[in-house]
């Protein structure tokens, strides 16, 4: 043992002379409950403030993943599945196994390249929800996100279940769904769409009763009018009622065209409630039960690109991320991946680089359509598709079950999707920063 110590003493004094180590941090914390100063026992010091113990409530969450989102162009369900996954909205701020910290789970080195101070208290802290939340959209930037997202989450953390995880949890999110304390499974409360659906339904048979009875009455007097235009003896009275019968005309055109337009509305609101219905009768979520993308074979670039636009509302002919209609959302996403389709679901129907495809034999990124071919959307894979379906809703995910199952027209796979989408998640990725430093996802980088 006495002959131990001097070998020890010199390798104590050489690793301390050494001027090749790596760089290292160490993480200081006001607080009791994580690592103190003296578990890192070199580097600069990154220092947090204002740390943020215990859960928030998604509502609250959902405002900071909404101002990231929007800062970065990153969806926000996206940053809000991360956040659930990471830390269940706060409960678990770590350090993790691996040394991970903070509401999103950051490692030091990482922290210390992408971290940044979003509420202006002039400390970037991982501990800090809106600080946490900001600087994972920028590091989501960093990986590609604006144009895969799927991609962009693997770089996050590279596991495939992990990236079918979050974006099952996103396109929940997406849909107006929320967390079930404590449990893995969560739902969707339709039950307020459900009530509102129906009030607008009773509200327009009641107009659409009475906008019949106007057309009826007004059809009646102007028959009256025309019998005396047909049987009066003196020329002076057929000719006013001649007149009277077509001012009776006009308003009962007028009627019976604003009957027809309710009809229409109580047609589209009787649709939504068969959906909402057809929804409430499975109104659960398993997350990690989705596979997209490449884990599911077809084109994860369309599926990656257009699970971006979960969230975004329904705008009649809307075609760009501030709203879109059912063709529109295939159109935009289609389009940036340099493929040109018309904004039309029957021109798509009969595009030239779009070829049938068996039900049995459904790929991501394949178009499936609707209801004599009104209604498109794009198949994501386990029987699901991403659409924008109609007034009053948002870009979400669908199944191919109840109502579009009874309506499904048949899908179409456009030729040159399949090769001309962004690589599949799984390689190392790279990016520049804005000092055009070039990056790759597979190395961790330790900066002053």
């Amino acid at each position: 043992m006495r002959r131990l110590v001097p070998l020890l003493a010199a390798v104590l004094a050489l690793a301390a002379s050494s001027t090749a180590s790596a760089d290292t941090f160490r993480v200081e914390r006001p607080h009791a409950s994580g690592p103190t100063s003296a578990a890192f026992s070199s580097g600069p010091a990154i220092s947090f403030s204002q740390t943020r113990n215990g859960a928030m409530p998604f509502a609250a969450l959902r405002a900071i993943w909404q101002a990231a989102g929007n800062a970065y162009a990153i969806p926000w369900p996206v940053l809000g599945a991360i956040n659930k996954v990471e830390t269940d909205f706060g409960r678990n701020l770590g350090p993790s196994s691996a040394g991970a910290v903070g509401w999103m789970q950051f490692m030091p080195s990482t922290w210390a390249r992408w971290g940044i101070d979003a509420n202006g208290d002039g400390v970037a802290d991982p501990d800090n929800p809106t600080d946490a939340i900001f600087s994972a959209a920028r590091y989501l930037v960093g990986c590609g996100g604006q144009f895969d997202i799927a991609r962009a989450v693997y770089c996050y953390n590279h596991s495939h279940s992990y990236v079918s995880e979050v974006l099952g949890l996103a396109a929940l999110y997406g849909r107006g769904g929320g967390s079930v304390a404590g449990g893995g499974i969560f739902s969707v409360d339709l039950q307020p769409q459900l009530d509102s659906v129906r009030k607008q339904i009773a509200g327009s048979k009641t107009r659409l009763a009475a906008a019949r009875a106007q057309a009826g009455k007004l059809a009646h007097a102007q028959h009256r009018f025309l019998l005396a235009a047909a049987t009066a003896p003196l020329l002076s009275a057929q000719l006013e009622a001649h007149k009277r019968a077509v001012l009776l005309e006009v308003r009962r055109h007028a009627a019976e065209a604003r009957a027809r337009r309710l009809q229409r509305s109580l047609d589209t609101a009787n649709t939504r409630l068969g959906r909402l219905q057809d929804q409430a009768t499975n109104p659960t979520f398993i997350p990690g039960s989705l596979t997209f993308g490449a884990a599911a074979g077809g084109n994860s670039g369309v599926v990656s690109m257009a699970l971006q636009y979960l969230g975004v509302p329904y705008v009649w002919a809307g075609a760009t991320p501030r709203g879109f209609d059912c063709s529109g959302l295939v159109q935009y996403v289609f389009g940036q991946l340099g493929i040109s389709l018309p904004h039309n679901t029957v021109a798509q129907w009969h595009d030239p680089a779009a070829v049938s495809v068996p039900r049995d034999e459904l790929q991501p990124g394949d178009l499936v359509f609707f209801d004599g071919l009104d209604h498109v959307g794009i198949y994501i894979g386990n029987g699901y598709f991403v659409d924008a379906p109609h007034t009053g809703t948002d870009v979400r995910i669908d199944s191919l079950t109840g109502w579009y199952a009874a309506r499904y027209d048949g899908a179409k796979r456009i030729l040159g999707a399949q090769t001309g989408g962004v690589p599949q998640a799984g390689g190392a990725l790279t990016f520049t920063s804005a000092g055009s430093t070039a990056f790759s996802s597979d190395v961790v980088y330790f900066t002053h």
